[in-house]
């Protein structure tokens, strides 16, 4: 059945394609009775309205902000960083009237589809494994605010300072521990399987801000002259309990066996905790645990987690103001804070 068009609807109701469009988006051009007269004989006719894309390139402007997600979709709504960043940005958006249009960076999600070009700016969190996806993206020639990641002067940016903080949590390990220390690290390698890094070649830190931490907490090994041996390092493909806790019991498993997991998400740790436990350990007599994130299970767990405390609904909101003012000139640095709790 051919697919019913606005000139095809208007001509069927004895109208003009204008009255038929402002039925749908300019609904104080029409009388009451009018518009609803209009809009049930469209619902019997099968048809749902103008194409919203064209109507926005028409127009030059949607009230449409893309969001795009460096993760599959749904890990946005169940990994609580994600979530309290995207809550940070619907405070905005929802103040100011604006829709979010929330993209992953699946590059088959785009095969055959032209939806980038609805949005009227972009939100890009965290780098796209897909270089092609940022290529589309850049195409727009819209503004674009990057977060977790740059992509060069003429796009802001606005990150937090990760290696400082992985340092800072570091250094408190090291002085309550003189004991070995093993890194449970985050997407340092293009794979999806958990391993030691070993000799395999890692992300950037330009692009990675799990790399940047490793940096952080190589950093404060070496200035408190303490070695931390590549074979002591491990990537998970995710940061989730099954993936932390399996790192953590490989980890300790090792010998010598590591005194402090440094890890690279709270999630990571938690389950750091966990497998210390149940292989005997006791927290942080035997092993001493530091996340990053400060999620809310972090203060809740027993024993508590000490982390990293990053402002990721802050860094949201600042997102979503500069994306709405357009301003692509001013990056951001937020600070990254040591919270010592029960674990280190």
């Amino acid at each position: 059945m051919k697919k019913l068009t606005l000139k095809d609807v208007a001509s069927e109701l004895g109208v003009s394609t204008a009255t038929i469009s402002n039925a749908y988006n300019r609904p104080d051009q029409l009388s009451a009775k009018l518009r609803s007269h209009i809009l049930k004989e469209c619902l019997r006719l099968g048809y749902n309205g103008p194409n919203a894309t064209a109507a926005s390139l028409r127009r030059g402007t949607s009230g449409i902000i893309g969001v795009m997600v460096a993760d599959r979709l749904h890990f946005n709504f169940t990994d609580p960083v994600a979530s309290q960043f995207l809550q940070g940005v619907a405070e905005v958006f929802d103040s100011n009237g604006v829709n979010m249009f929330l993209l992953p960076t699946r590059a088959d999600y785009y095969k055959h589809r032209s939806i980038e070009s609805v949005p009227d700016a972009f939100i890009m969190y965290g780098r796209p494994n897909d270089e092609s996806i940022v290529e589309r993206i850049l195409q727009q020639q819209k503004t674009l605010i990057t977060v977790d990641f740059d992509l060069g002067e003429s796009h802001a940016s606005i990150n937090v300072d990760n290696f400082s903080g992985a340092r800072e949590s570091a250094e408190h390990a090291f002085k309550r521990s003189d004991g070995e220390a093993a890194i449970i690290g985050l997407r340092l390698l293009n794979l999806n399987e958990v391993r030691r890094i070993k000799d395999a070649e890692m992300f950037g830190d330009e692009i990675s801000i799990s790399r940047r931490r490793l940096n952080g907490y190589l950093a404060a090994a070496e200035a408190m002259d303490r070695h931390i041996r590549p074979d002591m390092i491990w990537h998970t493909p995710d940061s989730n309990f099954q993936n932390g806790y399996q790192a953590a019991r490989e980890a300790l498993s090792t010998s010598p066996r590591p005194r402090i997991l440094l890890c690279m998400s709270d999630r990571l740790a938690l389950a750091a905790i966990q497998a210390s436990l149940d292989l005997g350990f006791k927290v942080p007599d035997d092993v001493k645990v530091v996340g990053f994130d400060d999620i809310p299970d972090a203060a809740h767990w027993r024993p508590s987690l000490t982390t990293v405390h990053q402002p990721s609904v802050a860094k949201g909101r600042l997102a979503a103001q500069a994306v709405l003012k357009g301003d692509t000139s001013n990056n951001r640095l937020l600070t990254a804070q040591l919270v010592v709790r029960e674990s280190c």
